[in-house]
């Protein structure tokens, strides 16, 4: 039950009424002045047309620049490439793995045992064809996920969505006999949520009609759901409030320690969770912005702000375990396997049947440490993982505590990866320092005579703000260098050193400079890093982005003529803000998927779900804050912006595409330079598959070439 993954499936970043009022920093657009609102009409006719019209124009002039087709074709071939690595999920015996390339688009959903993983070439066995299903439905579906009863994983709850969307059907399939069973567990498209609790009981969470989602549209009701039976049949388990994000459940089927967790998502860092014990639910006494683990014997809590208990405070971003029945009954005595510093916050954990596998980031730098506890169950003893460094790490246990001594218990896959060397997958034992290399990316540019380094930029309150440098082949501060600034800043959400063979194609590799910004807002420092920039404190990330743009000028790494800036999600807000605070700082924006009416987010699609990061519009002293920045509302005629490109999706149904409609109509008709093109699939992530985002890629980086020019 763990919150950071429940809030990635909530979206990472629906509908309460706004109070339309002044304020002193902006005029306010009401619903009937806004003369945009059809535009947030997402398949009506005249938007589509709209959208249509501008896709042309802005294809026509990217698809024109030298070496579009030829640029296209080699983003595309890094995304098809055989020699990626398939990373896998552990169910029993079987590693299963979703594979696209250009024979299998959508892509094959397929298995193989760790003997066969470890060979250059395994043989894998096609449980479903996701092209050739689709071709036969006549859907043009994407793959959403399963979830398999244990213990033996042979049936799964499949999840297929409409071109990408969060929204999904779900239908039961035998992994075995290979087909999707009649008369099985099967829902139509929401956002649902659905938990085995044996082979004949589900519990479901989906849309059950009226009054059963939340103002963010997400399911409220947890309903226990029979086989064969009618599911408006189904009784009611647990219920969340309609101002809550969601209703969640977590099962345990771990023998001996069977645990069945119920909780209300309050925002999206705050939860109330109760426990199943017969037919009551018992309240876990816990701070509300706590994620706490059932492992086993042991409970594992981050923290997310300081927790006085028990004569003693711990501080914000810690990692304590306990025994897990000493705490429900009562007892407070932890043992914390991790402590923040200045520069060191926790990236995330994972635990074998004997151990705690922690990632730790250290001045956006991974390192994992190994933590056990004594035979007689005493004293927690660690050691670091003898692991690349610097660059990042992710550490992933296949322990499964449903398998009778199982073989895996203490093993474990390590992913290491930097800005300049392809990711490498090891295998791993716990009490052991050898790693065994399974997978290697290739290399898909030469990174000969390229460097990446750590730099520090001063905001404006005076905080450090680190950001990487990946500089090409023979570059040198002379100003003259295409560069571009990628940031984030929300959601607690690190950037840490990755490889990107698209990035090396498409930008580093023909002279580029690529600047990644560890902007507040993010998690790089911890939860305090983040809260530093939330609500009525939002312009702080704002404010470091913009300084981190400010060194880069000012150490001639390039020049605002060659400057050009991207963001997507809340990074399409971070870059809207600043493209229009600080304009003479950049020559291009690439916005992606973006936020930017923020008078009207919290009423789109699962916006009500983030106002604990922005603040509630309808509210004055929240919207005095919000109105400062909202680049829909500060837009204005007359004014010298840098050239603009926005992207962003029909079917994304998290960020709503009128966003990104509206702020483009808006700056067209306010005579500034804008170009907009919408796919028509690919839900939040902008692509349904390998060829869309190749080719939505390069009109990315064909318009930061012609806005930013070569040397």
């Amino acid at each position: 039950m763990k919150g950071r993954t429940l809030r990635a499936r909530l979206g990472g970043l629906a509908t309460t009424a706004i109070l339309l009022f002044a304020t002193l920093h902006t005029p306010v657009m009401s619903e009937t002045t806004d003369p945009y609102l059809w535009l947030e009409d997402v398949q009506g006719k005249q938007a589509l047309d709209w959208v249509r019209e501008r896709n042309a124009h802005s294809e026509a002039l990217l698809q024109s620049q030298p070496g579009f087709r030829s640029l296209e074709k080699s983003l595309l071939e890094v995304l098809d490439s055989r020699e990626q690595i398939p990373y896998v999920s552990r169910r029993g015996q079987w590693l299963y793995n979703l594979w696209r390339d250009s024979a299998n688009p959508r892509g094959l959903w397929r298995r193989t045992t760790l003997e066969e993983y470890r060979k250059p070439q395994p043989a894998w066995e096609t449980v479903i064809d996701i092209d050739a299903l689709g071709k036969a439905e006549g859907v043009n579906w994407v793959w959403g996920g399963a979830n398999c009863l244990w213990p033996d994983y042979r049936r799964c709850l499949v999840s297929l969505s409409r071109g990408g969307s969060d929204a999904h059907v779900v239908r039961e399939f035998d992994t075995v006999a290979k087909r999707f069973i009649e008369g099985g567990f099967e829902l139509p498209e929401a956002k649902s949520q659905v938990s085995w609790i044996d082979q004949d009981h589900v519990y479901v969470a989906t849309d059950f009609g009226p009054g059963s989602l939340t103002d963010s549209g997400y399911p409220r009701v947890i309903k226990r759901w029979k086989r064969g039976q009618p599911l408006a049949q189904a009784v009611t388990a647990f219920e969340a409030e309609k101002q809550d994000v969601a209703a969640f459940v977590s099962v345990d089927p771990t023998p001996g320690f069977e645990r069945t967790v119920f909780g209300r998502r309050l925002d999206f860092y705050h939860q109330k969770i109760s426990m199943l014990k017969g037919e009551a639910l018992v309240p876990i006494d816990m701070p509300e912005d706590a994620d706490p683990n059932f492992d086993r014997e042991r409970l594992l809590i981050e923290l997310r702000s300081d927790w006085a208990v028990g004569g003693k405070t711990w501080p914000q971003g810690s990692l304590l375990v306990t025994d897990a029945a000493a705490y429900l009954s009562g007892q407070r005595t932890f043992t914390a396997l991790f402590t923040p510093t200045a520069t060191r916050s926790l990236a995330g954990f994972a635990v074998t049947r004997s151990t705690v596998l922690i990632n730790v980031l250290d001045n956006v730098a991974s390192r994992v440490e190994a933590w056990s506890q004594d035979a007689d169950k005493g004293a927690w003893r660690h050691a670091e993982l003898k692991a690349p460094y610097p660059g990042t790490l992710s550490v992933t246990a296949l322990y499964d505590p449903l398998l009778p001594a199982d073989p895996l218990a203490e093993a474990f896959f390590l992913n290491a990866s930097d800005f300049l060397k392809p990711d490498s997958l090891q295998l791993g034992r716990t009490g052991t320092d050898t790693l065994e290399v399974l997978k290697s990316r290739p290399a898909f540019f030469d990174a000969s005579g390229l460097r990446a380094e750590q730099r520090f930029a001063r905001s404006k309150d005076g905080t450090r703000v680190p950001y990487f440098v990946i500089w090409p082949k023979g570059a040198q501060a002379d100003g003259k260098n295409p560069t571009l600034l990628y940031g984030y800043g929300g959601f607690e959400v690190s950037l840490t050193p990755f490889y990107s063979g698209g990035m090396g194609r498409g930008w580093v590799g023909k002279g580029g400079v690529y600047v990644i910004a560890n902007i507040r807002g993010g998690g790089e420092f911890g939860p305090g890093w983040h809260q530093a920039a939330i609500k009525a404190n939002k312009q702080k990330s704002y404010d470091d982005f913009a300084a981190v743009a400010e060194d880069l000028i000012a150490t001639r790494v390039t020049s605002p003529a060659h400057l050009g800036i991207q963001g997507g999600s809340n990074g399409g807000l971070l870059v809207g803000a600043v493209m229009l605070q600080r304009p003479e700082l950049f020559n291009a924006v690439v916005c992606q998927v973006p936020l930017l009416d923020m008078r009207r987010y919290s009423q789109l699609l699962a916006g009500a779900s983030w106002m604990a990061e922005y603040g509630d519009p309808s509210k004055p002293e929240d919207w005095a804050d919000i109105s400062r920045y909202s680049p829909y509302q500060n837009v204005k005629p007359g004014t010298k912006l840098p050239r603009v490109f926005f992207d962003t999706s029909t079917r994304d149904d998290r960020v709503h595409p009128g966003h990104a409609r509206k702020m483009a109509a808006r700056m067209i008709e306010q005579g500034h330079d804008v170009l907009y093109w919408e796919n028509t699939e690919g839900g939040h992530g902008g692509a349904a598959d390998n060829a869309q985002r190749a080719h939505m890629q390069a009109l990315e980086f064909s318009f930061l070439w012609l806005q930013l020019g070569s040397r």
